[in-house]
């Protein structure tokens, strides 16, 4: 059985700190906005083809 020494830990806890940094700052933003545009262009999309809601 090891231990871990603490310079393991500790640059275990800086990988893990870099993670979550990345996930929060960059990665939840960025998905947020391509899942709205995304859903935008879809809507946008469907009312070029079936015309604007209450048409017809």
């Amino acid at each position: 059985m090891t231990t871990r020494t603490s310079d393991e830990a500790s640059d275990s806890k800086r990988l893990e700190l870099k993670i979550f940094l990345f996930l929060t700052v960059l990665l939840a933003p960025i998905l947020s906005v391509l899942l709205v545009s995304g859903l935008g262009f879809a809507i946008w999309f469907s009312q070029i083809l079936t015309g604007p809601p209450g048409a017809g």
